[in-house]
């Protein structure tokens, strides 16, 4: 009776089949409840930091996350969705850094607003590959409804910050143009950042003092 097997009453190819069998059921049942989507997405993220979204492949993600190249399917519905949410995800990893960044200054002080461009910035040094993709990616991601509505959600926090420096808790059309402002220099020096158009590749030695200088001049702080 099978029952009654032990590994050394077999041969070296069955005892070989039995472990790569179990092997592959424990993977298999590390899947249940989304873990199978998790896993893919990761996988799609770090290909995406490796090789950029355009050099992406769908085989590649399934290699690195060891499933057959028919497991996506059962999730996303092409390649396209695969790299949507990793870059919801990237917009919600910043959107949560952002926040996090805030809480140790006090509101209405422009030390916020120095906070904002130093996260925004440092996320996308981090996780060019996903900035890149967020932004830039030759899908059209920014036709998404999903990725937008994201976006304008971080956006307002900008736009709050800016008008809370002024004492105000309502977002007005000048906090509007201010936030833009802003938001124009941390995006487009990110990007030169990590397009390598700075020197060396690097960002200006005194970040700090150059994102202190900009928020000065474009909001005033609260009194």
């Amino acid at each position: 009776m099978l029952e009654h097997l032990t590994l050394t009453s077999l041969t070296c190819h069955e005892k070989v089949w039995i472990m790569k069998n179990d092997s592959n059921l424990r993977k298999r049942s590390s899947y249940h409840h989304g873990d199978l989507r998790a896993q893919l997405i990761e996988a799609t993220r770090q290909l995406v930091e490796e090789k950029g979204p355009d050099n992406f492949s769908v085989s590649e993600a399934c290699r690195r996350a060891g499933v057959s190249t028919a497991a996506p399917y059962k999730h996303f519905k092409d390649k396209t969705a695969m790299l949507r949410e990793v870059a919801a995800a990237g917009m919600r990893r910043q959107s949560e850094q952002m926040l996090a960044e805030l809480a140790p200054h006090p509101d209405g002080s422009r030390a916020r607003i120095v906070a904002l461009g130093r996260v925004y910035i440092r996320f996308a040094t981090t996780e060019p590959g996903v900035f890149r993709l967020m932004f830039t990616w030759s899908g059209e991601a920014e036709e998404d409804e999903q990725l937008h509505a994201l976006g304008d959600q971080k956006y307002s926090v900008v736009q709050l910050e800016v008008a809370k420096c002024d004492g105000r808790t309502e977002v007005i059309d000048a906090d509007r143009q201010k936030a833009f402002m802003l938001w124009s220099f941390v995006h487009g020096l990110s990007f030169l950042s990590i397009d390598g158009k700075l020197a060396d590749g690097k960002m200006p030695a005194d970040l700090e003092s150059l994102l202190d200088e900009i928020a000065a001049r474009i909001v005033p702080e609260a009194q």
